[in-house]
């Protein structure tokens, strides 16, 4: 965390370097400005403006409901008050479906404030994957559980326990990385599979229920928090517990990603 001292702000070549030094990654959500700055005195390398904010900020059931213009606004607010933070913005659904579409949404998105964009979908993705990064917009992918899919799902479920599904999901991620994803964030998938996954690939990889074995973890600000209504995820922890403030807590999160203790083996899925 040298760069809270004053060194350059955290950049894609900065996390590949990470990566390829086996440095964890610690990436939280953000919505507003106060967050934003709050997560950049923390130490925070990555904050990820997510469509999660349907949830935690509108009060809806799922990601669908969100807008680019509604992604616009949060990436401005986040983006005003970051000074080290790479950031990276949510194409919220329906708005890739084509590369003309992808490309009109994801430009708001970067002159809104956002270093990257992440996008969800495997190889079915790849040619949107390829036109944007062709036009100097880095792209994260998003493969196992895709909020984005879940009626189609048919709700929140861990993905690829078999094994012909984790074989399907690497070919996606190899396909993805091929296309020019720089990124990838692993979602409610077996341990076992995330770690396969990271070997497999030179990018790094951001686990959120994907196992302690990714490049980095991600979880949502209000989730470790202990805020989000109902029952949270297994992959999640509460770092309020044992704090007295929220600063304190993402402090927290940081050392224990940095030091390999979250996820622990309790946060996890099996094959």
């Amino acid at each position: 965390m040298g760069y809270l001292q004053g060194d350059k702000p955290i950049s894609i070549t900065k996390l590949l370097a990470m990566h390829a030094e086996r440095e964890k990654i610690t990436m939280l959500t953000a919505y507003d400005s106060t967050m934003s700055a709050l997560l950049n005195r923390c130490g925070v390398e990555v904050i990820l403006i997510g469509d999660s904010l349907g949830n935690v900020i509108q009060g809806h059931s799922s990601t669908t409901p969100v807008t680019v213009e509604q992604m616009v606004y949060h990436t401005e607010c986040v983006a005003r008050a970051n000074t080290h933070a790479f950031l990276i913005s949510d194409l919220p659904f329906a708005s890739y479906g084509d590369p003309i579409q992808a490309l009109d949404s994801a430009a708001e998105l970067m002159r809104a404030g956002a270093d990257m964009i992440k996008l969800e979908g495997g190889d079915w993705q790849a040619d949107i994957i390829q036109y944007l990064v062709e036009r100097s917009v880095p792209v994260c992918a998003h493969l196992g559980l895709l909020p984005q899919s879940v009626h189609l799902l048919g709700g929140y479920k861990v993905q690829g326990k078999s094994k012909d599904a984790a074989s399907h999901m690497l070919e996606q991620a190899l396909t993805c990385q091929a296309a020019g994803a720089q990124m990838l964030v692993l979602e409610a998938i077996p341990s076992s599979l995330g770690e396969r996954i990271t070997e497999e690939l030179h990018i790094p990889t951001i686990g959120i229920g994907a196992g302690p074995d990714c490049s980095g973890q991600v979880l949502v600000l209000q989730d470790m928090l202990g805020i989000s209504p109902g029952k949270p995820p297994k992959f999640v922890k509460n770092f309020m517990d044992g704090h007295q403030s929220i600063e304190a807590a993402v402090k927290a999160y940081v050392r224990e990603v940095k030091s390999g203790k979250f996820p622990g083996l309790e946060h996890g899925f099996a094959g």
